[in-house]
């Protein structure tokens, strides 16, 4: 683990239904310094997404209850795109995988298991991004 956090503090959302990856990836982004929140299911996000602001949201395309490419559809027709940037991981890594990511609006496509300096370089550009816009 050789990542350098980046200098502002995101509002991140997870969505994760392996405990041990969601809690191993909470860890590592509040101790880069971030402020995290999480989900186990798409329901579960559905229920606290919408109505609140994070500026990045990295979920899971597979989940018990729908997949990453629905909760994107699902936020969109609840108006609660809330999130700056949208960043989808999952083992499903194929061409196809990555269009559909991009078609549901996701900005980057992270294949499992993730590249964690890969991550930050994400996470580093997503602050550069947000501090050009203040």
């Amino acid at each position: 683990m050789t990542a350098t956090p980046s200098r502002l503090s995101l509002r991140i959302y997870v969505v994760e239904n392996d405990t041990d990856s969601r809690q191993m990836l909470a860890l590592l982004l509040t101790s880069w310094g971030h402020q995290v929140a999480s989900a186990s299911t798409m329901g579960e996000a559905l229920e606290h997404l919408p109505g609140n602001r994070y500026d990045v949201l990295i979920s899971d395309i597979g989940l018990p209850d729908g997949n990453g490419w629905q909760l994107m559809d699902r936020l969109r027709e609840l108006g609660a795109e809330n999130a700056g940037c949208a960043i989808a991981m999952s083992g499903y890594g194929m061409g196809s995988d990555l269009e559909k990511s991009r078609a549901a609006g996701f900005r980057h496509h992270l294949i499992k298991p993730m590249d964690i300096d890969h991550l930050d370089r994400l996470l580093a550009e997503i602050t550069r991004e947000i501090d050009a816009g203040r």
